[in-house]
């Protein structure tokens, strides 16, 4: 698979996907609503990013940016192959990947010079408190949290972060853990998880991680993300998240589509077991009408973006 997360313009989200996968989305656009493709790496950084835009019958306009405004370059092809080699050596990082292609520099104008913030010492803390444990969280993207970044200190008369201050610091922020993720070794605990709930899934158990907002939200949501064939549900909402992040271990929430006892405690036992495949320990008394607890647990999920 290749590291890399590819948007549609139709609002498809593909996350590490195969060469021959991407191959296949970039020989997909051309029609009216599905014109381009926009590629970053995982994790996500500032100012890398790869895109291409077609219309049936016409050329491919493929770009990259390679950490600047001032370094963003510009290639037509008449065909997808030229267009598939590049996005493929661009996300393998292959040496002399953009050979196969004419390369201009696009003037992107001048660079952006964003003032500092103008809020004190104690509101600044606050602020970045709340940007690290969204951060901590692992599924916030570099744009919610600029989002939450510029949201978050509003008022009714008083709007004291910028749109292109609240991006400076969440890429700070940001960037400060991609360093401090690329320290980790080997599988982490959130790792763990997806693997189980990967297993609950392709067992016919809708699972999903940090779901809604709330359990008001995510039980009268979940019915809605199970197919046809699904018996049963498990997942955790953002406070959840939190929750983890913070050291107190993750609660899910699980049950039966039929709204049974007995399924939902079959379930629940299914998640135990899968949970301790995965390597993690489960805390469930086998009462249908009381949450599982993963704990202990070391939160520290890779970021995506």
């Amino acid at each position: 698979m290749l590291e890399i997360v590819v948007k549609t313009e139709n609002w498809e989200r593909h996350v590490r996907v195969s060469a021959e996968e991407l191959a296949g989305l970039v020989r997909r656009i051309g029609g009216d609503g599905d014109r381009f493709l926009v590629v970053q790496r995982i994790p996500d950084l500032p100012d890398v990013f790869a895109q291409v835009w077609h219309e049936a019958g016409g050329d491919y306009t493929l770009e990259y940016r390679d950490g600047a405004p001032d370094r963003h370059f510009q290639a037509m092809a008449d065909g997808p192959e030229a267009v598939i080699a590049a996005l493929t050596g661009w996300a393998r990082q292959g040496a002399g990947w953009d050979g196969g292609l004419a390369w201009s520099l696009l003037d992107m104008g001048p660079a952006l010079e964003v003032p500092p913030l103008g809020v004190g010492e104690d509101e600044r803390a606050e602020l970045e408190r709340r940007v690290r444990e969204a951060l901590a969280g692992g599924y916030a993207s570099r744009a919610e949290l600029a989002e939450l970044a510029e949201e978050y200190l509003v008022t009714e008369d008083r709007r004291p972060v910028s749109r292109e201050q609240a991006v400076a610091l969440a890429d700070r922020l940001w960037l400060e853990m991609v360093a401090e993720q690329a320290t980790w070794e080997g599988e982490t605990d959130p790792e763990r998880l997806t693997r189980a709930f990967t297993a609950l899934q392709d067992a016919g158990i809708t699972a999903r991680e940090n779901f809604t907002c709330c359990r008001s939200c995510g039980q009268s949501e979940i019915g809605g993300e199970g197919g046809s064939g699904a018996r049963g549900f498990v997942y955790f909402h953002t406070q959840c998240t939190d929750s983890a992040a913070a050291g107190h271990g993750l609660m899910l929430l699980y049950g039966g589509f039929d709204d049974s006892d007995e399924t939902t405690a079959a379930i629940g036992h299914e998640v135990v077991a899968a949970l301790e495949v995965a390597g993690l320990h489960a805390e469930w008394d086998h009462d249908p009408a009381r949450a599982i607890t993963i704990t202990p647990l070391d939160w520290r999920r890779r970021l995506v973006g």
